[in-house]
């Protein structure tokens, strides 16, 4: 078997539960891709992880007078659940305090990239909080970004994508005591970029990086690359493993990237491809710290990124009202996974409406299911529930079968790692349900004449032939619908999205409609 394309999607902090921007952003996409190529025949593996040891960690447990591994292990479980609900499914998820090596890993490869020089001390200031006695870093500070003027945590700026040293922050505040902050120099341990500029320069320009993410590294190179902190004085987290810094923890950007790394496994073969999928907030660490801790290990890997941005909350809706896990209860995974890609931010922030969600759901329920209701009752009520003895025919017949080979290629297209549209799949998708159902409609009419008995069969054929293909063109979209549509005509699920699948269940096949909507609920 040939190597995979490894797909990545970002790591989420475990300060919280998944809400519908999370949905939005990397998972569902990644997971349309993976489907599709799985579908094809292609070795994929899909891995991500949680960020146990993120600094929002420990001060949302600071917060609420917890303990920071409390607060990781309750919502790491949310949401790993929460992914499971909606349908993503990962090969590998990386749990940092439960995956056994996982923690000893991390560490030699930062004490072999110390020993390499591509880690090294350097003395800078950073924000220290008298009255909580506590250095600065991460989220336990916030002030300005010194490169856009926005809002920002400690280290990574999520408007910009620009990392900061903390101490260059802009009127830096404790954010748990809200007290300013008071620079001290402290010894840290750093990732200098300068030294990889011309690999980095190289790496970009043969990955075809999207506009903003190239216009990022682009002004990354013109500013002069700077030394990211690898290590912080802190007291949650994996240890530092170098001599001298005995309570420093590393940091959790260099240990996201790590956890790549960790999920795939590089000491095997390599994959052919990588797709990394991220917001922009989080594409420092995917299109620059990840290639440097490749590449300080000679290993060269195309790789391909698709960045969205970010998908925001309407003015006015109640945070309570956008969570993973109560949406999912409400509307079910096939109407989540359709409104989120079609709603998905790409290139420009976009923002949730709640009712573009039930307008999702509307969809489904007056176009897709409302055909397929027909089309199982009519095959009730004319063939006693087997598929009809009957080629695919009907009036039209001929121009609709030219009319889906064409959409399953465009559709094809936008499934595709090289042009990934999942807007285009969802658009194409429901033109593909409201052509057959108006076949349906005019064909109906065939039961009518009195002269030709049977006439009106194979135009019931043509509409399984379609619903079969649906089976397998709208799975890596809808899944679960998907897969109890090939269940009720007794196909084979997860095939190949091309014409192929455009072929109905055999003829006198008692089918299993459900008592329920197939898509949705």
């Amino acid at each position: 078997m040939s190597t995979p394309v490894w797909i990545t999607a970002t790591p989420p902090a475990t300060h919280g539960e998944l809400h519908i921007g999370h949905l939005a952003g990397p998972y569902v996409a990644a997971d349309v891709l993976t489907r599709f190529l799985r579908a094809e025949g292609e070795p994929v593996r899909f891995t991500t992880g949680t960020a146990d040891h993120a600094s929002s960690v420990e001060v949302r447990a600071l917060r609420h007078h917890r303990k920071p591994e409390e607060v990781a292990e309750g919502y790491r479980a949310a949401i790993t659940a929460d992914w499971l609900r909606s349908g993503v499914e990962f090969d590998h998820i990386v749990r940092p305090r439960r995956d056994r090596g996982y923690g000893r890993w991390v560490q030699d490869l930062f004490s072999r990239l110390y020993a390499d020089g591509v880690i090294a001390p350097r003395t800078r200031l950073l924000p220290y909080c008298e009255p909580c006695e506590r250095w600065l870093y991460g989220a336990h500070v916030t002030g300005g970004c010194p490169h856009c003027g926005a809002v920002s945590d400690g280290g990574m700026c999520h408007e910009c994508a620009r990392p900061n040293d903390g101490g260059d922050l802009i009127a830096p505040r404790c954010s748990l005591c809200d007290t300013p902050a008071l620079p001290k120099r402290c010894r840290r341990l750093y990732v200098p970029l300068e030294p990889f500029r011309e690999t980095l320069a190289d790496y970009w320009a043969a990955a075809g990086l999207p506009p903003r993410l190239a216009a990022l590294c682009e002004s990354l190179v013109e500013d002069g690359l700077p030394d990211i902190a690898v290590g912080h004085p802190a007291a949650w987290g994996l240890p530092v493993p170098v001599e001298g810094f005995p309570d420093h923890r590393i940091d959790g950007c260099f240990e996201a990237a790590a956890m790549h790394l960790f999920g795939y496994d590089t000491k095997g073969p390599l994959p052919r491809r990588a797709i990394h999928f991220c917001g922009f907030g989080h594409a420092f660490c995917h299109a620059v710290l990840l290639p440097v801790l490749l590449l300080a290990q000679d290993i060269k890997l195309p790789q391909d990124f698709c960045v969205n941005e970010s998908y925001v909350v309407q003015e006015g809706v109640q945070e309570g009202n956008v969570w993973a896990l109560d949406l999912l209860t409400e509307y079910g995974s096939d109407t989540l996974r359709r409104h989120v890609l079609q709603a998905r931010p790409t290139g420009r922030r976009t923002v949730f409406h709640r009712d573009r969600l039930a307008t999702a759901r509307q969809e489904l329920d007056e176009s897709w299911n409302s055909w397929l209701s027909r089309l199982f009752a009519s095959v009730r009520e004319e063939c006693a529930g087997l598929a009809p003895q009957a080629l695919p025919g009907g009036t039209g017949w001929e121009t609709l079968e030219r009319r889906l080979g064409r959409a399953v290629e465009d559709l094809r297209d936008a499934y595709g790692p090289d042009a990934f549209d999942p807007r285009r799949a969802v658009a194409v998708l429901d033109e593909m349900v409201r052509s057959v159902a108006d076949f349906g409609h005019v064909n109906a009419h065939e039961r009518c004449r009195p002269t030709t008995a049977c006439r009106h069969l194979p135009a019931l054929a043509a509409q399984l032939a379609v619903a079969s293909a649906l089976s397998a063109w709208a799975r890596p979209v809808m899944p679960e619908g998907a897969d109890r549509l090939a269940a009720a005509l007794k196909v084979e699920p997860g095939r190949a999205v091309d014409v192929s699948a455009l072929n109905g269940p055999v003829p006198g096949t008692r089918l299993a409609p459900p008592s329920g909507p197939v898509f949705g609920f």
